[in-house]
């Protein structure tokens, strides 16, 4: 049914209109393939988490079945076991948030310049920015490497974090995007007042900015979390491993036991699915708010 406003003698009259067939028809062809696309995508997922707790013995049985019989949280207790996991975790969630801190500061900075800062050249460097977007990795990691290794930071941390502190061309076009939509007489009033550039872009535009910085946060979070290239180009001390070679490690160890590998993966996409579901909305809307729509 639809609401329908009606003025009758100053007084206003609502009246339920009839949704029309062809209308509820097309409704329901929508909600029906977004409830089986929903179902094709979170299969994998049920897959993971059923596997993770069957026996290795019902794991490879044919036909499959998605509901184990018995449970075995033992596949759980084995990942601990076999592998320092612990150390992966923190190793991961060390380098992840200075990543994360790094890309924020650094975008944003380099962002509100090419939104706000006027000077001689800007459109033609933000350009030559967005070119390099352009550029596959295959191209440039041997030459960083190579910086990498004179500078003596090979089996360390510091090929992962640094380069976040140097700013990130896709981040940078999305902050600058989100910084062209704030109206300038909030900052040209906070100029007033007897801010500088500085103090308006710290105090008036990345606290109107949480949407698009939250953004940021989510989507480096997940690459540098999932991120499996760069740890093992630069990483060799199994001490220093994160949670992308760990599975490995722990594969070539358990000769593909199906159980825990897959609890591994459970406990690696956790911290992702939790923190896409506590930061939605605001992910949601910086992406709204942002360069990604046009």
């Amino acid at each position: 049914m639809e609401r329908v406003a009606a003025a009758t003698n100053g007084n206003v009259e609502i009246k339920y209109k009839s949704m029309s067939k062809t209308k509820r028809l097309q409704r329901f062809g929508i909600y029906t393939l977004l409830i089986l696309f929903s179902i094709l995508f979170i299969l994998p997922f049920v897959w993971l988490i059923s596997t993770s707790l069957k026996h290795e013995a019902q794991a490879i049985t044919y036909p499959p079945t998605i509901i184990p019989t018995d449970f075995d949280w033992a596949n759980y207790q084995e990942v601990f076991q076999v592998v320092d996991f612990l150390r992966f975790y923190w190793n991961t969630i060390f380098i992840t948030f200075f990543t994360v801190i790094g890309t924020i500061l650094s975008s944003a900075i380099v962002g509100y310049a090419f939104a706000r800062i006027n000077g001689k050249g800007r459109n033609f460097w933000f350009v030559i920015l967005l070119s390099t977007m352009m550029l596959p990795q295959q191209v440039t990691m041997i030459p960083q490497y190579i910086i990498f290794s004179k500078l003596d930071w090979v089996n360390t941390f510091l090929p992962l974090i640094v380069p976040a502190f140097l700013g990130n061309a896709f981040f940078i076009f999305l902050l600058r995007q989100f910084f062209k939509t704030i109206p300038r007489e909030l900052e040209e009033s906070a100029i007033l007042d007897g801010c500088n550039t500085f103090g308006v872009f710290w105090r008036i535009v990345l606290p109107l900015s949480k949407p698009a910085l939250i953004t940021v946060a989510i989507l480096s979070f997940m690459w540098t979390w999932n991120d499996f290239m760069n740890p093992l180009i630069y990483l060799n001390d199994p001490n220093k491993y994160t949670l992308a070679l760990g599975i490995q490690m722990f594969n070539g160890q358990l000769n593909m036991l199906w159980g825990p590998m897959m609890a591994a993966s459970t406990l690696v996409i956790l911290p992702l699915i939790l923190l896409f579901f506590f930061a939605q909305k605001h992910f949601i809307e910086g992406i709204a708010l942002s360069g990604i729509k046009g």
